[in-house]
């Protein structure tokens, strides 16, 4: 049985702006199902066309591209909310894989219905356009954060933005958040070598800014990493859910 658009949980996460109510009626006739798939299944496959469009109702995930080399570039990892295919709606193809990390619940828009967006809703269609820009700027900050951040700041920065994403959806109790991933996957999104964030990690226990193990990451104050990564504090900006 589908979730309503009318009750979807995540209208009720901080993260999120308020949708009108011509906005839930017409996402209750955009949307076609849901999609439940388990952890490790292929959601999205590079060079591949795709005729589902999906939005994350629940679970954790992540895009990654492979190189020439068979070596992995983790570009970001994927929350609840987050749109996935957009890439494959417009330009036919996926450029990079979408994996679930966590068994995921998926509301699934068909790609063909991807025109009537812009035909009859302009207003979702505006969202769909600020949801494509942000990516591009997140993308940016990213590869300046590889580029010109140390590796101390480069994961300061990242632990920072994925703390406050988390705490915006309602993931973090008493400091603390799930976080499933694996050393490997920051190494990767960061480009730094498994051996280089493992000793980072340890140097951030440590000093007490962040402790994570067994699935969890802790942070009991913010302000050193913000102030280590150079990064104001503010609450995480809030998004369209579509």
């Amino acid at each position: 049985m589908k979730t309503s658009c009318r009750s979807c949980p995540l209208r009720q996460c901080e993260a999120f702006l308020p949708m009108t109510e011509e906005e839930i009626r017409f996402m209750e006739t955009f949307k076609k199902g849901e999609l439940s798939v388990g952890r490790g299944a292929t959601i999205l496959s590079e060079g591949q066309a795709s005729g589902q469009l999906y939005t994350v109702l629940s679970g954790l995930g992540l895009r990654h591209k492979t190189l020439e080399d068979g070596r992995r570039q983790v570009l970001n990892l994927i929350f609840p909310g987050d749109f996935l295919g957009l890439q494959a709606g417009l330009m036919g193809e996926m450029g990079h894989s979408v994996e679930a990390t966590t068994p995921m619940v998926l509301c699934v828009f068909d790609r063909s219905a991807l025109w009537s967006l812009f035909q009859t809703s302009p207003a979702r269609a505006y969202d769909l356009t600020w949801i494509a820009a942000v990516e591009e700027h997140f993308l940016g900050e990213t590869v300046a954060t590889i580029g010109q951040r140390d590796a101390s700041a480069a994961m300061a920065w990242a632990f920072l933005r994925i703390f406050r994403r988390g705490q915006s959806l309602g993931l973090v109790v008493d400091d603390r958040m799930p976080f499933p991933y694996r050393q490997q996957d920051i190494a990767d999104a960061l480009g730094l070598s498994l051996v280089h964030t493992n000793k980072r990690l340890q140097k951030f226990r440590a000093a007490g800014l962040l402790d994570w193990s067994r699935g969890v990451l802790h942070i009991p104050d913010r302000k050193p990493l913000a102030e280590l990564a150079n990064l104001g504090d503010g609450p995480a900006e809030k998004r369209p859910i579509l």
